[in-house]
């Protein structure tokens, strides 16, 4: 596949990811992810020593269901909503069944009274598996660019 369709491809996939969190439907966000896979949101300083301790860890989708499920039944938090606005895609290296990607991102945090505020900026570092029609991905890094993350740090990036 060449770079421009791949790219293409990773591009719409983002525009449906960032829409499935930004539109508070975080029950289909898993559907993103191979069975196997792995999520992880860190700092920058964390993924440039080679921590592989995160703020949000999961190895495989039925953890992430389990974030979402605790999410709307289990955890207490103030209500609020991301609005994500993504960069294109940087495609590092494409092989048989798998590309591998670079997007840098912002996400604006919109609290229940309006508050509006630059909640994180980064990079999601991503290996996809585009052997069938849908490409998912197998992991997704979310290195976030400073080391201060607020607590509430609930809502997917």
């Amino acid at each position: 596949m060449d770079t421009v369709s791949v790219r293409e491809k990773i591009a719409t996939f983002q525009a449906a990811y960032i829409r499935c969190i930004d539109s508070n439907q975080l029950e289909d966000w898993p559907d993103f992810f191979m069975p196997q896979c792995q999520y992880t949101v860190t700092t920058a300083d964390n993924y440039r020593d080679g921590l592989p301790a995160g703020l949000i860890w999961a190895n495989n989708r039925a953890m992430l269901q389990d974030r979402i499920s605790a999410l709307r039944h289990a955890n207490i938090y103030e209500r609020h909503s991301y609005r994500h606005i993504v960069g294109l895609p940087f495609v590092k290296s494409d092989q048989l069944g798998s590309v591998s990607a670079e997007t840098p991102f912002m996400v604006a945090r919109i609290m229940h009274d309006g508050v509006t505020d630059l909640f994180c900026t980064g990079v999601y570092y991503d290996d996809y598996d585009i052997t069938g029609d849908v490409l998912h991905l197998k992991s997704r890094i979310v290195v976030c660019d400073s080391s201060r993350i607020d607590t509430l740090l609930a809502v997917p990036l």
